[in-house]
């Protein structure tokens, strides 16, 4: 989850300029003599408010006379403009602009050029930047890849080489700010906006180095209504497709979109999509360009006039280059048009021209008034977002400028680990030999601190090699991570190494030492964590986005950051390194912590029914409750009054497992939908990134997509378990068309999953973290969407947008959305509008809302989570009020605005207006009748439900099941009390693993022995790890594990 980016440095729309120019193409001598004094025989300019008055019906005299024709520039930003895309004859209509990046917007040709010569030159491979120009404009994979075919390279490995070459250009090339934007592309792009043309990126770079370029040139995203990328395209340039799908996206014809372009596979691109093309000579000559037939060349960005998009270019300002620091658009009139508006024009005394209002015009004036214009944005924006801002930091915008250590993280292929690992020993080295690491400023001595007592670097973590996990408990890609740290203190728990949780809240409940605490014990944290509520750390640490790792030497010294998720295999090697590397200069100690889990310390966990509830499903016709007990990785069925009927997942272990009740397993399940029709209930699975099915007539359990990893498909389309998950969070059942929606918090989608066809794909948002409302699906971004309800026309679908503190509606047949409360309006990249205020609309404000749903009453209600509220939304007139809560976290029944609930996250309605409650950090299901005058907020007393048992496992069961597929591996004795076990399986020669069925595997255990993972998949290699700890001092052998492998692929 990333910060806010500040807005453009652009003029704020009051005190926007345009420009005026008048030139003769002749000048007489008494025209000349006549010229007050200052005025030069050249162009004349004036700048004028935007905002013009009225003019007085007495004017000035007019000015000296001029030629009857004259060439006049005025500004696209009037307010006497034609309609959008006016075309002019022969031209045709113009709706949108549609920018290639590089050589166009960005002057990263050449920087790509060297990024690529310095990818082969590490092969080994000598080449120029010249040899990369044929291939220019085709994305990076035929980039590369057209060198290393015309090189004879053998071996090539594109997604490798494309993958360097990205690390190379972003930290050499790209960097934020760095000025690689060509002139006038900003001012061309805006003045193209204020004409009410859409303007797009379609280009074939991959979406990574748009971002990066667009960020280096000072163009921010928000600037732009659509950014088309290589990623998901087979056919890049020459073929049209990026341009159609640009085109798609802006829902304009192809016919009335312009491409401006400087590579020839672009030209060809925009012609073979039927679209008009204005060639740049910033990369090829004319003649070459010429080939592609394009509609107008131009030599640069800054060359390309308003006139040359609207109307293809008229009379000599197509053959100037235009200055750009002016918005400028061009047309042809006579003398006498323009006495008509002489009047209004007088000259000043000291030789400028001015207007009847007295504004003077001098450079100095312009610079001033643009001054004032950039302070007044940078004002309104820091006003309007001032919790974003308190992110920012001096030391955040250095490591935005120029970077921060770390080593390359690039690994050839065929490069071994160890080689990996001495490239780091290496890097250590020479950071410590120059002195250039910078010390890890020391924790505040008055910080919480949970799982253990305070630490300090000087005291206690002097000697350890130390990773700072900056987290925040709502974010999801901050819950990714989690296994990654926990495999790192499993592998080097008996070296000197910690992990340390630094907890940088985003939201206000999130400050709260309780509020962390119990997201320490729901996501198992067993590492120390620090909550770190005014940020010291992150701002003397210049962090700008959650979640980021710092890895700490023993000496105290920042070796590296790492930002994001997917980083478990870096971290690993540099850990690793860095024990090595300290090893040897005798730094190391490994002196125990002072740690005091709050687990260890907390009854709760051990005695109460439900484990952190997270979301409900009701069955009204046979009176039943349906409770995702998360925490339990089960499914409770309670009647209404609470009396248990049965659970799915009877152990409490966490896994992936189909099956009957009893041995089905699930990892945090969190989302549920019943089927009324079929007995069916639905299961957002989260942490194992599936959907799962409760059959109630059979009594199984079966897996409709996802197999327990996390996958990063934005689009879908696959079929059952082979179609991966990302985080689902919850699901709602559509039955007219037997579609289940899901709520993708893990990357920011909403999809669907067709029962009949087993289909899963993605429905709505194109996967940015953004809180933006589009017509259709990829110009919609959700940002973690976290509950969904249906409208009673199933015609729309209710979302919970949790990390934009929004809901929102979107429709089911376009894929649309619109705001229905809270967020912020203006600003979509604005994730930091929150609080608790009632009202209407967007003046509403939320606070990290899981839960929605749409009832009887014709009321959409909403958990609002991190307020501790349930809040009730008239569809209609989007007026907001509270029903239940204080704002403040306890648990307390009674009278609804006098009741206390702990971040609510599920909330489901019943019969006769009965509301039914997950009261999360509560551990309980609350109710509230809304039909009664006298409502109370109530706890649901749970009849005969009990904490899971965990079953012991024994080697019998596990051959009662083996079937003749099954193949029994036996372990020779280990004196090891814990470690971690490898599995390899070798096929015979022609034999392989298949991708689409992957081979299980599953671990049968005594109860001396715990294993993690108990089941999973083995990897296309036939590998699979699994840690071992035994509890008891008896040898560990082959009778105490048993492994069964169930090849599916043959």
């Amino acid at each position: 989850m990333k910060l806010l980016s500040p807005p453009p440095p652009s003029l704020s729309r009051s005190d926007a300029l345009f420009l005026l120019s008048i030139s003769s193409s002749s000048t007489s001598s008494a025209a000349a003599a006549s010229r007050p004094r200052g005025l030069a025989a050249g162009p004349a300019r004036v700048a004028l408010p935007r905002r013009r008055p009225a003019l007085p019906s007495s004017a000035a005299a007019p000015p000296p006379p001029l030629e009857r024709r004259m060439s006049v520039r005025a500004c696209a930003r009037v307010e006497e403009k034609a309609a959008p895309g006016a075309p002019a004859s022969g031209w045709g209509k113009v709706s949108a602009v549609l920018f290639d990046m590089d050589g166009v917007l960005c002057d990263s040709e050449e920087p790509s050029r060297r990024a690529a010569v310095d990818v082969f030159a590490e092969m080994g491979v000598e080449v120029t930047v010249e040899d990369f120009v044929p291939f220019m404009g085709t994305g990076e994979a035929n980039f590369l890849g057209g060198v290393a075919s015309a090189k004879g390279v053998k071996g090539f490995d594109t997604q490798a080489a494309k993958k360097r070459f990205f690390e190379i250009y972003l930290d050499k090339y790209a960097k934020p700010n760095s000025g690689i934007g060509f002139p006038g592309a900003l001012e061309l792009i805006s003045q193209c906006k204020s004409k009410g043309l859409k303007v797009a990126v379609a280009s074939s770079a991959d979406r990574i180095k748009v971002d990066a370029n667009l960020a280096a040139a000072g163009l921010p995203l928000s600037m732009f209504d659509a950014i088309v990328s290589a990623d998901a395209f087979e056919n890049l340039k020459p073929a049209p497709d990026i341009f159609l799908a640009a085109s798609k996206i802006l829902n304009v014809p192809p016919t009335e979109c312009i491409v401006i372009e400087d590579a020839l596979a672009g030209v060809q691109a925009a012609k073979a999509a039927q679209m008009r093309c204005i060639a740049l000579t910033t990369t090829l000559s004319e003649e070459r360009l010429k080939v592609g037939g394009p509609s107008l060349i131009r030599k640069e960005i800054q060359s390309v006039s308003l006139d040359d998009i609207v109307s293809g270019g008229s009379g000599d300002l197509n053959e100037k280059m235009q200055e750009p620091q002016y918005y400028e658009a061009s047309t042809q009139i006579s003398s006498e048009m323009l006495k008509d508006r002489s009047d209004s024009i007088k000259y000043s005394n000291n030789g400028n021209l001015s207007s009847t209002v007295g504004l003077q015009v001098s450079r100095r004036d312009l610079v001033r008034y643009g001054s004032l214009g950039v302070a007044l944005s940078c004002l309104f924006f820091t006003i309007t977002n001032w919790k974003a801002m308190q992110y920012a930091s001096p030391k955040a915008l250095w490591n935005l400028l120029f970077g921060v250590n770390q080593p390359s993280f690039w690994q050839g292929k065929g490069d071994s680990r160890y080689s990996r690992v001495q490239q780091f020993v290496n890097y250590i080295s020479d950071l410590e030999s120059k002195g250039s690491a910078p010390l890890v400023p020391e924790f505040p001595p008055k910080l919480d601190w949970l799982n253990t007592a305070p630490l300090q670097f000087g005291r206690d973590l002097r000697g350890k090699v130390v990773v700072l996990d900056f987290w925040t408990y709502c974010c999801i890609n901050c819950m990714h991570v989690l296994p990654d740290l926990d495999y790192l203190e499993k592998k080097y728990k008996e070296m000197p190494f910690v992990v340390v949780g630094v907890h940088s809240a985003k939201f206000d409940n999130e400050k709260d030492l309780e509020a962390i605490r119990n997201a320490v014990l729901r996501y198992d944290i067993t590492h120390p964590v620090v909550n770190d509520g005014e940020m010291y750390m992150w701002r003397e640490l210049g962090i700008n986005s959650w979640p980021t790792f710092a890895v700490v030497g023993p000496n105290g010294k920042i070796i590296a950051q790492l930002a994001g998720e997917g980083r478990r295999k870096d971290l690993d090697d540099l850990v690793e390194a860095s024990l090595l590397y300290y090893g040897g200069k005798k730094l190391l100690q490994n002196a125990p912590l002072p740690l005091r889990l709050e687990k260890n310390n907390d009854p709760r966990l051990s005695t109460s029914p439900l484990k952190f509830p997270g979301k409900l499903a009701i069955d009204v016709l046979n009176n039943r409750l349906f409770i995702s007990d998360s925490n339990h990785n089960r499914i409770v069925v309670t009647d209404l009054d609470g009396n248990f009927i049965v659970q799915i997942g009877s152990t409490g272990e966490g896994g992936l497992r189909d099956g009957n009740f009893d041995e089905v397993t699930f990892n945090r399940p969190q989302g549920l939908a019943y089927n009324p029709k079929k007995n069916i209930l639905y299961v957002a699975d989260t942490e194992n990134h599936a959907l799962r099915e409760i059959n109630f007539v059979n009594e199984t359990v079966r897996t409709l997509a996802g197999n327990g990893t996390r996958g990063s498909d934005y689009e879908g389309g696959g079929k059952g378990m082979d179609q991966l998950l990302n985080s689902p969070w919850d699901v709602c059942f559509e039955p007219l068309n037997e579609k289940v929606y899901i709520a993708m918090a893990g990357q920011h989608q909403i999809w669907e999953h067709d029962t009949s066809e087993g289909v899963t794909r993605a429905f709505s948002g194109n996967g940015y973290e953004r809180n933006l409302n589009g017509s259709s699906p990829s110009s919609t971004s959700f940002a973690q969407p976290s509950g969904i309800s249906l409208s009673p026309d199933f015609k729309e679908a209710y979302i919970a947008d949790s990390e934009s503190s929004s809901i929102r509606a979107l429709d089911l047949k376009t894929g649309g959305s619109r705001l229905l409360a809270g967020g912020d309006p203006l600003f979509s990249e604005n994730l930091f509008r929150f609080g608790d205020l009632d009202g209407t609309g967007p003046d509403v404000l939320l606070q990290h809302p899981l839960g929605v749903i749409y009832a009887k009453d014709g009321q959409i209600y909403i958990a609002d989570s991190y307020n501790h509220k349930i809040k009730k939304l008239d569809p209609v007139s989007k007026q907001v009020t509270t029903v239940a809560g204080t704002g403040k976290a306890g648990f307390r029944d009674g009278t609804p605005l006098t009741a206390q609930l702990s971040e609510p996250a599920g909330i489901i309605e019943g019969e006769k207006g009965r509301l039914f409650i997950a009261d999360t950090n509560n551990n309980v299901i609350r109710y509230l009748d809304l039909n009664k005058a006298d409502a109370e907020l109530l706890t649901l007393e749970l009849k005969g439900v009990r904490p899971p048992v965990p079953k012991s496992r024994t080697l019998k069961r596990l051959r009662s099941r083996m079937s003749s597929d099954t193949l029994s591996v036996k372990v020779d004795a280990i004196s090891s009390s814990e470690g971690n076990l490898g599995l390899k399986i070798s096929l015979p020669e022609g034999y392989h693993f298949s991708k689409e069925a992957r081979s299980k595997f599953f671990v049968e255990t005594e109860p001396s022995v715990s294993i993690e993972p108990l089941d999973g998949s083995l990897d296309l290699e036939g590998s699979c790890n699994i840690h071992f700890k035994r509890s008891s001092p008896l040898s560990f052998d082959g009778k105490d594990i048993l492994q069964g492998l169930l090849l599916q692929g043959r």
